[in-house]
Order: C-alpha cells, then sequence, then structure tokens
C-alpha cells in the first residue's frame, strides 16, 4: 500500500506542477491594463474560476491529504524496535567484550590532591626549594642607561 500511495503521491505532483505552469499569472496582462483596451484588471478578481484552476485546487487537496496520511502512517502504525534490538553502534554489546568473573579487580584510582583555594592558608612544603645554578647569588649591579644622542 505504502508502494501505491508513493506512486500516487509523485504523479500528483507532477500534475500539480504542470497545471500551475499552464496557468496565465494575474499580472500576465498587466501592461495591457495602460490604455491598449483590455477589459481585464491588473491585479483584481478574475471572475468565474476556470477549469485548471478548479483542478490545480483539488490536486493541491489531494496532495496534502495524502502527505498527511502518510506522515501518521509513517509515525503511528510503525513498530518501535525492542531495547536489545536497538543498534548502539560502537556501543552495542557485540563490540563490548563480557567481563570475565574469574579475572582479577581492577585496583582503584587514587585520591586526587584538593586544589588549594587562592587566599587559604597552605600546607609548609615536603623538601627545601633549590636554588637554580645559574642564577647568581646577589644582585648584579646595573648601571644607568645613557641616554640616545639627538640627531637632527
Amino acid at each position: 500500500m505504502l508502494l501505491i500511495l508513493n506512486v500516487v503521491y509523485v504523479l500528483v505532483a507532477i500534475a500539480m506542477i504542470a497545471l500551475i505552469l499552464m496557468q496565465r499569472g494575474a499580472g500576465a496582462s498587466a501592461g495591457s491594463g495602460f490604455g491598449a483596451g483590455a477589459s481585464a484588471t491588473v491585479f483584481g478578481s478574475r471572475g468565474a474560476s476556470n477549469f485548471l484552476s478548479k483542478s490545480t485546487k483539488w490536486l493541491a487537496i489531494v496532495f496534502f491529504s495524502v502527505a498527511m496520511f502518510m506522515a501518521w502512517q509513517a509515525t503511528h502504525l510503525a513498530k518501535p524496535k525492542a531495547v536489545t534490538e536497538q543498534d548502539l553502534g560502537v556501543m552495542s554489546q557485540t563490540a563490548v567484550p563480557k567481563a570475565d568473573p574469574n579475572a582479577p579487580a581492577v585496583p582503584a584510582a587514587p585520591a586526587a590532591q584538593p586544589i588549594p583555594q587562592p587566599g587559604a592558608p597552605t600546607a609548609p612544603a615536603q623538601s627545601a626549594p633549590v636554588k637554580p645554578a645559574d642564577q647568581p647569588s646577589a644582585p648584579a649591579a646595573t648601571t644607568p642607561a645613557e641616554p640616545a644622542p639627538q640627531g637632527g
């Protein structure tokens, strides 16, 4: 039944496109409305509807009805997969190896060290700080910088 509805849906869509393209637009006689003697108004009422507009209206009704029925059918009549049948990709049961009951237990991770908060008292260091060898023990004497020569 779904295949028949899809075929009907496509045929109605093609027929609607053809009928809409065959019709004359409201602005088709806009140029003749300015003194060329045309009796039709530029964008006004078109009077009684003709065969093309009536058939386009009914094709549009059929088109939207079939579209709504197919959407309803897809959401309400589709059988949901059971949780065991659901495709989980990489995380599926076939990809995850089963745990061996005879295997040794994995040791727990060590406890994380607390992060010191700014302004909170800190604990004394475990060892004395090591002074780098490349720094001198006394500050170096600095010489004042000479002004740059001004040239003109």
